[in-house]
C-alpha cells in the first residue's frame, strides 16, 4: 500500500506587537471600535487572547497604538526631497492626515480622545513635531514657533475631523449618497434664510454647490501659511 506523503506544516509568522497593531487597524476599519475585541483579534491572528496580552495590556493601549501607527504613516508620507519647500512639506503632512481620516473612519474620534488625555502619549507630539520642524525651516522666530505650529495643527485636525464627521453622517460606507444633491439641498436652504438675519450666508450660498472639500482644505492651509509668513518674517 502506498503511503500518503505528509504535507509540510505551514510556518506562521511569529506574533509581534507590530502584527497585532496591524490587525487591530484592519478590524477597526471593517467593524469599528465596538467590534475590536481581543477575541476577534485573536481569531484574526489565529492565536489566543493570552498571547496578545503579552504584547498589549488592554484595549486602551491597543487603540492608542493603532492611532499612533496610522498617524506615523500619515505624517511621513508625501514628498521628502531636498527641493521641497517647508510649505510643501506642511501640505504633505496635512494631506496625509486628511486622507488618513477618510481611509480610517474611526481615526478622527480616536485623535480627539488621544489629544484630550494627560499625558498626551506620542500622537500629539508626533504631529506637532512634523509641523514644527517646517515652521522652524520657514524662518519663523523662535518666540513664535509654538503659536504658528499650534495654529496649523488645530486647523488641520479640525478640518480633517469635520470632514470625517460629515462623511459618517452621510451614511455607511458604500451607501448611495449623491453629494451634489446634498450640497444643493444645503445651498437652497441657505438661500431661503431670512435676508436681514443672514445676509452673508445667503450671499455665499451658491458657492456651496459643487465645491471640492479637498481643495477647500488646501486653500485653508495656504491662508494659514500666508499669515504665518506675513507676520513672522525672519528679522521682523
Amino acid at each position: 500500500m502506498a503511503t500518503r506523503s505528509r504535507r509540510p506544516e505551514r510556518r506562521q509568522e511569529p506574533l509581534s506587537r507590530e502584527r497585532i497593531v496591524g490587525a487591530a487597524v484592519e478590524l477597526l476599519d471593517t467593524v469599528g471600535e465596538r467590534g475590536l475585541t481581543f477575541r476577534a483579534l485573536a481569531e484574526r491572528l489565529a492565536t489566543g487572547p493570552g498571547a496578545i496580552y503579552w504584547h498589549i495590556a488592554g484595549k486602551a493601549e491597543l487603540l492608542g497604538a493603532a492611532t499612533d501607527a496610522v498617524v506615523t504613516a500619515a505624517v511621513t508620507a508625501g514628498p521628502t526631497g531636498a527641493a521641497d519647500s517647508p510649505q510643501d512639506a506642511v501640505r504633505a503632512v496635512a494631506l496625509g492626515l486628511w486622507d488618513a481620516t477618510e481611509a480610517h473612519p474611526w481615526l478622527a474620534t480616536q485623535l480627539a480622545t488621544q489629544l484630550s488625555r494627560t499625558p498626551l502619549g506620542t500622537v500629539a507630539p508626533r504631529i506637532f513635531e512634523s509641523l514644527g520642524r517646517q515652521v522652524q525651516a520657514m524662518g519663523v522666530p523662535e518666540a513664535h514657533w509654538f503659536t504658528a505650529s499650534s495654529a496649523l495643527m488645530h486647523y488641520i485636525l479640525g478640518a480633517a475631523g469635520q470632514n470625517a464627521a460629515n462623511s459618517a453622517s452621510a451614511g455607511p460606507a458604500g451607501a448611495d449618497v449623491d453629494r451634489d444633491e446634498f450640497l444643493d439641498t444645503v445651498s437652497t436652504a441657505w438661500e431661503g434664510l431670512d435676508p436681514d438675519a443672514y445676509p452673508f450666508t445667503r450671499a455665499v450660498a451658491d458657492q456651496v454647490r459643487g465645491h471640492d472639500d479637498r481643495e477647500q482644505f488646501l486653500a485653508g492651509i495656504t491662508l494659514v501659511l500666508t499669515g504665518i509668513t506675513a507676520l513672522h518674517r525672519p528679522g521682523r
